[in-house]
Parts: C-alpha cells; sequence; structure tokens
C-alpha cells in the first residue's frame, strides 16, 4: 500500500499567542492551543510516540476513498491479532471507550433479558447502569475494590440463573488496579447460550488477552491506555456466537449510531455509508498497531510486567500502601495510598507543577486517599520509573 505524501507543515504565527482577556472576553486574536510538557503517568491517556502524531497529521482522504478502505481491513486484522481472535466481527468504534461499552451492551441486550454483571469498581458499575438502561434485568454481584471474582461466584449465580443472557466482568479495574482472571470464568458459559462480556479497555496489549481461547464473546477497549494511542476510538470483537445472538434480536438496537448491523456494512465487504468515519484517528491507530506489533505482544505484556513491578515495589519502600490484591495486581495501572499525614491531592498538584508529571486521583471510595499511578503503552520503562521516583522524593523530603 502506497504511503500518502505528508501535508507541509502549518507556520507557527510570529505574534504571540493571545486568548482570553482577564475579564473572560474574547482578545483581539485567539493564538493556537499549545500543550504544555507533560509526562502522563495517569489513568489515561498514555504517552503518544511521535509516530503515531504524524501518522494522524497525514494527508486527508475521504473515508470511502479505495486506499483508505484497504487501511480499515489491515486495522481490523490488526485488532484481530492483538485480541489474540479470529472473529470476523472486529473493528473500531468512532467513539471512546465509553462507546465501546455501550456497543458491546446495547446490541446484545433486549429489554427483559437477565444480565449478570460484577461490581468490583466504577467501570463494573457503568455496565450495570449500561445494561439497565438496555432495559435488562440486572443482577450485580458485588466485591470490595481492588478483590476480583472466583470461578465459583460466576458458577452459583449462572446456577442461580439460567436464563441470564450474559454476564459481564471488567479485565482490568482501571477505578482499582485489580487484574480480573477470565481464563476459568470463559470456560463455564462455552458451552451455553450465556455470553460473556469483558471490559478490556485498560487491559488490551498490556496483560495478557486471549479472546478465543478463553472463550470470550464480547470484549472492548480503549486506545488511549497501553496502545499508546490519542482517545477517540473503541477496538471492539463479537464471537460467532454474540454474532447469532446480534442477528437474532426481536427489537432495534437501543442506538442508531451504535448499530452493529449497521456498521458493519462499512467494515465488511459492502462498504456501506453508515457515518464518515474519523480519519486521522484510524490512521493513527494503524500506526499505533503496527508499532505494538513490530514489538511482540508478548514482549509487550513482558515489559509492562517488569516495568509496573519495578514500580510497585520501590514505591511500597516510600511508605505508600497499595491497594488491589496482590494476588491480582495489575502491572500497568497502580492504585497507591500515602500515610494519613500526607496531603495527596496536594502532592498531585505539586507533581504536575513542579515536575510536569500527572498521575489520577482516586474514585469512588478510593477519592481523597489514592494515585492511579499508569505505566502503559509508551510509558512502560525504566526511565519512566526513575523520573517519576525521583520526583516523588523531591516531593516528600520538601
Amino acid at each position: 500500500m502506497t504511503e500518502p505524501t505528508a501535508p507541509t507543515a502549518p507556520t507557527e504565527p510570529t505574534a504571540p499567542s493571545q486568548l482570553l482577556s482577564p475579564s473572560g472576553t474574547a482578545a483581539s486574536g485567539i493564538g493556537p492551543a499549545l500543550p504544555p510538557e507533560r509526562l502522563l503517568l495517569g489513568p489515561g491517556p498514555s504517552p503518544v510516540h511521535a509516530d503515531v502524531l504524524a501518522a494522524q497529521a497525514r494527508g486527508m482522504v475521504g473515508h470511502l476513498d479505495p486506499w483508505f478502505l484497504e487501511v480499515t481491513d489491515q486495522i481490523a486484522d490488526q485488532l484481530r491479532q492483538v485480541f489474540r481472535t479470529g472473529n470476523r466481527l472486529t473493528y473500531a468504534v468512532s467513539g471512546t471507550g465509553s462507546a465501546g461499552m455501550e456497543t458491546a451492551v446495547v446490541n446484545t441486550v433486549e429489554p427483559g433479558d437477565t444480565v449478570i454483571v460484577g461490581v468490583n469498581g466504577v467501570f463494573g458499575g457503568r455496565i450495570a447502569d449500561t445494561a439497565r438502561r438496555a432495559g435488562a434485568e440486572v443482577v450485580v454481584l458485588e466485591e470490595a475494590w481492588g478483590r476480583t471474582f472466583a470461578p465459583e461466584r460466576i458458577a452459583e449465580a449462572l446456577a442461580d440463573h439460567p436464563e441470564a443472557r450474559m454476564v459481564a466482568l471488567v479485565h482490568a479495574e482501571t477505578s482499582t488496579g485489580a487484574n480480573q482472571p477470565l481464563a476459568d470464568i470463559g470456560a463455564l458459559g462455552a458451552d451455553t447460550d450465556t455470553l460473556l462480556l469483558v471490559d478490556s479497555v485498560t487491559g488490551l496489549a498490556g496483560v495478557p488477552l486471549e479472546v478465543d481461547e478463553w472463550h470470550l464473546d464480547v470484549v472492548y477497549s480503549g486506545t488511549q491506555k497501553c496502545l499508546s494511542v490519542p482517545p477517540g476510538l473503541a477496538p471492539i470483537t463479537f464471537s460467532p456466537k454474540a454474532e447469532a445472538v446480534i442477528s437474532a434480536r426481536e427489537t432495534p438496537v437501543r442506538s442508531w449510531y451504535l448499530d452493529v448491523a449497521a456498521i458493519q456494512r462499512y467494515w465488511g465487504a459492502e462498504r456501506a455509508y453508515h457515518h464518515t468515519a474519523p480519519i486521522s484517528a484510524l490512521l493513527g491507530l494503524h500506526e499505533g498497531l503496527r508499532r505494538g506489533l513490530a514489538e511482540g505482544l508478548e514482549a509487550r505484556w513482558a515489559r509492562h510486567a517488569e516495568v509496573g513491578g519495578l514500580f510497585q515495589e520501590h514505591i511500597q519502600d516510600r511508605d505508600a500502601e497499595l491497594l488491589a490484591d496482590a494476588r491480582a495486581r495489575l502491572p500497568q495501572l497502580t492504585t497507591l495510598a500515602w500515610p494519613d499525614h500526607l496531603d495527596e491531592a496536594q502532592l498531585r498538584r505539586r507533581l504536575l507543577d513542579e515536575h510536569g508529571i500527572e498521575v489520577g486521583g482516586g474514585i469512588g471510595p478510593f477519592a481523597g486517599r489514592a494515585w492511579r499511578v499508569g505505566l502503559m503503552g509508551e510509558a512502560a520503562t525504566h526511565a519512566t520509573v526513575d523520573r517519576l521516583l525521583d520526583a516523588i522524593d523531591e516531593l516528600l523530603e520538601g
């Protein structure tokens, strides 16, 4: 496939940027929005390689241009490799990871369906909320924040609710740093009509994810985490079993924009117009996937595991408490609490102001006491850990 010619870089204005006057009214002119230098080590977005940014700045083509349709074919194939699946219905939703969540739920759930949702953090709760909005009867299984669900717990829920259309779990819970084991749970429903839906927004390309081997039926992710691509797209894949459920629907999907049957006519052989694809974002995803696959998926998992483990080991030497269960702890997203005498919000702000490093605060029960530190994608390096720990040491000594 021929690379498009890169456009000429725009000329920077010579006049100083003028944004808003102190009164909040427009001044004589508005200059370009020039982001400050930041090292992004929060729960997302993660740092983006220059090659990905350059790919997004290439010349514009139409979303039905034959060249661009070949790009989308390559993206779908790259996503199958990253998801470890042969699923035909694999593509990138035009929207962030939350759009992936809604796509996954509203296409597979009909009013009156029973859906079992594991809630051990914010994002399990969002799946439950979305399923209710789709008309489902939601059975919530709760687990403590930072912990995961045992297969026996899911098996018991399925025995109590044999009519369940779906079980939904979060693979990598961004609010807690917990890594949900899935292989044994997937095996529970492999020979049944019950679907297993998985949120892997923070998991994909950061920790092992085997869609086919683990019998996962619907899995969605986001680009801005371990793929290190700007936010705006949601990789998603549906198993043949999930496709059959969608095909047998008796009611319309409760979203025109996210209706898989219509969208797949664009991503599939028909190439029919549904909505204007986000061309530049997809070019960035193509480059991010290309870089990730060139590294090797197993090597990328190992890099995240090594770097995350290194940080978690050394941050505890600074009296930080790790909040996720040690038996199921994500390496790429660490939740930690500082001793009570330290103001975590003040520390985070100083880290940003004095060192240009962004980390996230806690949400839900962790709000006001936790940091969420992301070492995802391009940030998963020893140099990043060294810089972060050196900056933290300065803050703690000051």
